[in-house]
């Protein structure tokens, strides 16, 4: 059973043409209060399905529940993009009851699943489930989308994607993570031609997972969320065709945290972040510092090689000027080096406060 404290996360996949954004409307319509933030994983410089959902009218569509990744293919740009969004959503003072992903039709799900692992997010987030939105009327006409060449443009757009395998593996590779099956356009079908698609989409399905038809996406949010499949906890279950790949292995994260003096100056600590994140392929920094003369605390942001800093607010009684950073990269960091850089400490002051996250 999904944790009630964890915050439950829908991964929808689909080809392009498949109508993910029909379903994801649909939900908004029926969402019956239910707060839920969007991700849109979209290609190029303009993304069409954010904007269709932006632009809904929807009462439960408002904008700043909508945020658009547009960096290309979702589970190429984990630390970068995708899990500072989630984080981001999270650490609201109101967080959303829900966070629907709609990723781009070339996502492998397997390793976007993998990734809800993540030591800042997996105690408080999980995969509901993974929806699989299939266009009926292509799978009975022997394809896998309604335009097989635009999907591999879509393909053939950004650099991240594996550009060799076949297309109908991907399309398999959806079917095998998912939780459930959206059958669109099943009203274009036949009730023999119905019949057989079910009975070709079964033979790449788990046990008990089910193919729900439908009609230009309208699945109600009541069918669709409260799955509880906790799919993080389940990948063994899940095989790919890409299962020993390394480009999308995004597991066996380390995270450690350093406690050290308050700074003289902020840039000179941005100045010793940067080579030590390059020197040790850190994937993420983040934390406050404490700045001496300053009564505010000072936010510090790391994601790969870019540094964001800035004064968010006072330090409050009782929680003491204490600088904090935590780390997070791949197993194998070296702790006792990158407190040193960090810190400005030479090896006889390392500071004794590195507490382990794992």
């Amino acid at each position: 059973m999904t944790d009630v404290h964890k915050i439950p996360a829908t991964v929808i996949t689909g080809f392009l043409g498949a109508g993910k954004t029909s379903v994801i409307r649909h939900l908004l319509e029926t969402a019956n209060g239910r707060r839920l933030a969007l991700i849109i994983n979209e290609f190029g410089d303009i993304g069409v399905d954010g904007e269709v959902l932006k632009g809904c009218g929807i009462e439960a569509c408002e904008e700043g529940d909508i945020v658009e990744l547009a960096n290309g293919c979702i589970c190429c740009t984990v630390a970068d993009d995708f899990l500072p969004t989630i984080q981001s959503l999270i650490d609201r003072p109101e967080p959303p009851d829900h966070i629907v992903i709609e990723t781009s039709g070339l996502t492998l799900p397997k390793p976007l699943v993998r990734a809800f692992n993540w030591p800042e997010i997996r105690t408080r987030v999980t995969v509901d489930g993974v929806v699989a939105v299939v266009d009926g009327d292509a799978v009975a006409a022997g394809r896998f989308a309604s335009d097989p060449e635009a999907v591999q443009a879509q393909r053939e757009a950004d650099d991240n994607l594996d550009h060799e395998s076949p297309l109908e593996e991907v399309f398999e590779d959806q079917l095998l993570c998912a939780d459930m099956v959206v059958l669109n356009k099943s009203d274009l079908l036949a009730a023999d031609d119905l019949r057989l698609v079910n009975q070709e989409l079964a033979r790449d399905l788990r046990p008990a997972v089910k193919v729900v038809p439908a009609s230009h996406g309208r699945i109600d949010a009541a069918i669709l969320l409260g799955l509880a499949a906790a799919a993080e906890d389940d990948l063994d279950s899940r095989p790919s065709h890409h299962d020993d790949e390394d480009e999308h292995d995004h597991d066996d994260f380390e995270t450690f945290s350093l406690d050290f003096a308050a700074v003289v100056e902020p840039q000179a600590l941005v100045a010793r972040l940067e080579p030590v994140i390059a020197a040790h392929d850190i994937l993420r920094i983040k934390g406050f510092v404490a700045v001496e003369g300053k009564a505010m605390r000072l936010v510090v942001q790391a994601v790969g090689g870019r540094v964001q800093h800035y004064y968010d607010r006072d330090w409050q009684p009782g929680e003491g000027q204490t600088s904090r950073l935590v780390v997070i990269g791949q197993q194998g960091l070296d702790r006792a080096a990158i407190t040193r850089m960090i810190a400005g400490t030479d090896p006889a002051t390392i500071p004794a406060a590195i507490t382990d996250r794992n």
